[in-house]
């Protein structure tokens, strides 16, 4: 999630070649509600991950200590658990 324009995060993700969707959250309304940012006075969201179900319900959240190197496998393993392989 970031607060830059639709179209700048679309073009980041394709760049980046990511396999999920990029949100735009340029009224911080998410941010704040999955505690990315304290207030929608942010300059920028916290890097967090959430998984949610198809609801949007908040099943998995992480907040601390997202490690480039680690952090990918560990949400790959809980998906797994949670959804299957």
């Amino acid at each position: 999630m970031t607060f830059g324009s639709p179209g700048a995060n679309n073009d980041w993700a394709i760049e980046e070649n990511f396999q999920y969707e990029v949100w735009t959250d340029s009224d911080k309304t998410l941010a704040v509600h999955y505690q990315a940012a304290d207030n929608a006075n942010a300059f920028v969201p916290d890097r967090i991950t959430v998984l949610l179900d198809a609801n949007g319900d908040l099943l998995l959240g992480y907040y601390d200590g997202l490690a480039v190197g680690t952090h990918p496998a560990e949400v790959l393993e809980d998906c797994q658990a949670i959804w299957g392989p």
